[in-house]
Order: C-alpha cells, then structure tokens, then sequence
C-alpha cells in the first residue's frame, strides 16, 4: 500500500533529521541513534501507548528500529553533504507529517473509537517525534513556536475523518488528504507562515 512506502520513507527523513539535531549539540553514537529512533517513531510509540495498542509499533516491526538506525549511521557519515539537501528534506518531512496523521487516524478508527479521539491520535502521530526530538535536545519544540506545522497536520485529519464519513473510498481518501496537507505545508514554508504567539510580560 502506498501509506506504507511513505511511512517508510517517513521515518527515513525524519531519523536523518534527528541525527542532525543530535549533532548540533555534540552528541556522541548512542546518543545521534536514539534521537533519530525517536524522532522517527517516537510519535507512533506515543499513539499505540495511549490507545493501548500493543505490542506497540516498532516491537511488532523491528525492522523499523533497523531502518532508523541505519539513516543516522548514514547521516554521521554523509553530513557535510547533506546541507545541500536542506530543500528536499522540507519536502519530504511535509509528506512525512500528513502520512504520519493518516496512519494515526486510520488505526484510531480501527480501533472503533471515534472521530474526536481519531484526529487527536493523527496529530499526536503527526507532531510528537519533532517535540520528542527537541525536549530531548533541551530546545523549545520548533512546532511550539515556529511554524504552521501541527496546523497542517490538524487539517489533514479532520478532512481525512470528513471524507471517510461521505463514504469515498479508502485510497481516494488517503490520495486527496496527502495532496492537500502536502500543499498546505509547502505553502506555509514557502510564505514563512506563522501562527500567532502570545507575548506576556509580567507587570512589576
């Protein structure tokens, strides 16, 4: 199916960017690995515990771990190349985080809880690995403050969850959420779009 080519690639992306977090802030081996591992799964982890859902991703598809691992290897490696890619990358984490979402919500609704439930499984699946990823790293989560990301991701899964209830097929569904999120997400980089942040400073 192709959820699950653009999961894998998915994680992929998302563990290559992990591994660079990781590498900003010097860490060593052990450290680069279980940033991308988390970055790229963490988010899924996070869905299947709440949603008691075992065994949880990764336990019953190891290969997910062997994958991760070796796109941080890859990315220690190949670092001083990857700068060049900064562009592609963006692209394919878009992708990544509408996948991540359609997956969250389809085994939500699998799983025969409701809409509600479903979307807030879709964005946690979505959004959870990069906020993972920057606790982690003792940085504000980007998605906290930066950019319309979690945005996009709460728009994919609800117009997922408003197909599916008009009854379209499963993969006209899956096609028509992946290009509008993909299209949002590309049209919030590109204008630099931001939501708006909320300022206080304490009166003395």
């Amino acid at each position: 199916m192709i959820l699950h080519y653009l999961y894998i690639l998915g994680i992929t992306v998302e563990a290559i960017t992990g591994a660079l977090k990781a590498g900003t802030k010097k860490m060593d081996l052990f450290g680069v690995i279980i940033i991308a591992c988390a970055t790229a799964i963490g988010g899924g982890n996070i869905r299947d515990i709440l949603l008691g859902n075992y065994p949880i991703s990764w336990v019953g598809h190891p290969e997910y771990i062997v994958i991760t691992t070796c796109a941080a290897l890859i990315t220690i490696l190949a670092a001083p190349c990857l700068k060049y890619f900064h562009r592609v990358f963006l692209i394919l984490d878009a992708l990544g985080l509408v996948t991540f979402t359609i997956i969250g919500v389809r085994m939500t609704l699998a799983l025969g809880h409701g809409f509600i439930v479903a979307s807030i499984m879709g964005v946690i699946t979505g959004v959870s690995g990069g906020v993972i990823r920057d606790v982690l790293c003792r940085d504000i989560p980007l998605v906290f403050q930066k950019e319309v990301y979690a945005g996009v991701s709460i728009v994919s899964a609800w117009l997922f969850l408003l197909l599916h209830a008009r009854g379209l097929s499963d993969t006209c569904a899956i096609l028509i959420t992946l290009g509008t999120g993909f299209s949002l997400r590309l049209v919030a980089i590109y204008c630099k779009l931001e939501i708006p942040k909320f300022n206080y400073t304490q009166i003395q």
